[in-house]
Parts: structure tokens; sequence; C-alpha cells
């Protein structure tokens, strides 16, 4: 199955492509039996096309985030300057070394342990569906079910009053990315003739980057914010 550039669950009935971390992860699990290596060119082609412009644009967790974001409460703007470094840690742990070390007794293979224990999308566009729509699988629902439910939940929570916490804190598409951001054939640029330091683009900047000066900051998903607040034009 073709993999989709964003955090898309083949678990859900409308799916048509498969999500590249769930793909990543399988074949990982089975690296002892065998080696695939096109889920890691697709994703470093894409990064290096797009970088994080596929978190903007294209990830439908992402979208769900910025839908819940425009309802009315007080909102709260944080730079979590270390917390945004969890995201590696998820990749690395979750996503490469779990599956490939911890193997089952019988057949030998790892398991997905992103998808399986922690992934709100694989929860709301795939579990959520299959369960509303077929009750023996409601009747094999137990705690993993919860315990992902309340992943999910408080995703989902929190981005009522915080842009994009998902995206910032736990995804690990978002991480592999954010390591194409700086050297992606699709970047901002700022133009230093034109700037005039205003500072209206680090304002408009939900995540609380400064575009001025770090324009193509790994946390940068290209929301286009900033660009559109430059009255100079500076940015593009």
């Amino acid at each position: 199955m073709v993999c989709t550039p964003g955090l898309n669950c083949y678990s859900c009935p409308a799916a048509v492509l498969s999500c590249p971390i769930g793909a990543m992860q399988l074949f990982i699990a089975g690296i002892r039996h065998s080696i695939s290596l096109f889920v890691t060119g697709f994703l470093v082609s894409v990064g290096v096309v797009f970088g994080r412009f596929i978190c903007g644009y294209v990830c439908p967790m992402g979208l769900v985030q910025d839908l819940i974001y425009k309802i009315k409460s007080p909102k709260k703007r944080v730079r979590f300057q270390y917390l945004r470094y969890l995201k590696y840690f998820v990749l690395l742990i979750f996503v490469i070394l779990l599956p490939l070390l911890v193997l089952h007794e019988l057949s030998g293979v790892g398991e997905p342990w992103f998808c399986k224990y922690i992934c709100p999308s694989g929860t709301i566009f795939g579990a959520i569906p299959l369960l509303a729509a077929n009750g023996f699988l409601r009747d094999l629902a137990g705690n993993l079910l919860i315990f992902k439910l309340s992943v999910s939940a408080l995703m989902l929570i929190t981005a009522v009053f915080i842009y994009r916490p998902f995206c910032r804190l736990l995804c690990p598409l978002g991480a592999i990315y954010a390591l194409f951001n700086r050297i992606a054939i699709i970047k901002m640029r700022c133009d230093k003739e034109k700037c005039t330091s205003c500072k209206k683009c680090s304002e408009a900047c939900q995540i609380m980057l400064e575009p001025s000066k770090q324009p193509n900051s790994p946390e940068c998903i290209r929301c286009g914010s900033c660009k559109a607040a430059c009255e100079v034009k500076a940015l593009r």
C-alpha cells in the first residue's frame, strides 16, 4: 500500500493510503526477516522537498486541532522550550527501539508500539468509527482502548486552549520532517533589507517562534501566519 505524507491511520474505514509511521514500525518490527527501504526513502524524499509544510497543510490530525482551536476560549501561548523534544523521544523509543527490540514470544516479530499505545489519530479516525459500526468489536474493547481514548481526549481538550499540542509534543512524523526543515526545497526566507524588526511576525506565530531570525526553525509548520502579518513583505 502506498504511504500518505501525513499521519493518516489505515485502520480508518475511509483510508486508501497507509500511514508512514505505521508502515515504518511494521518494517522495523520485522527487520530480522526482511528489510525494506521504501518507507525510509519515501519519508526522506517528502522531507527534502516539503519539510514540515506537510504538517501545516496535509496532516488530518493537524486539521482537527486547527478546527478545535477555533472554539472560543481563553488561549494560552506556550513556547514548549524543552518539552518540544519529547516528540523525538517518542520517535526513538516507540517507533524505532521498542518495535525492534521487544519481540513477541511466538512470532518473533515486534509490535507497532506508537500506533498501539499512543496515536490519537488512529483512535479518532480508525478505532472510534470501527467501534461505532461494529458491535462485536465493542464487546472486545478493554483497558487499552480506554487508555487511548484518554490520550486522544487529553490532546483534543488541550487543543482548545493551546495551538496544536500533539504536533508540537508527541508526533513522531513531525519529528522526522522537522529534521529536514532547514534544507527542504520549500522553505521560508526573510529579506533582511526589507525587514523593519517590527516583531509582528513573532506576534502572529502561534508556536512562538521568531520568523525574522529563524525562518526555518524545526518547529515551524509553514502555516503562513507570519507571512500574512508582515506588512513590508519581507517573509516569503
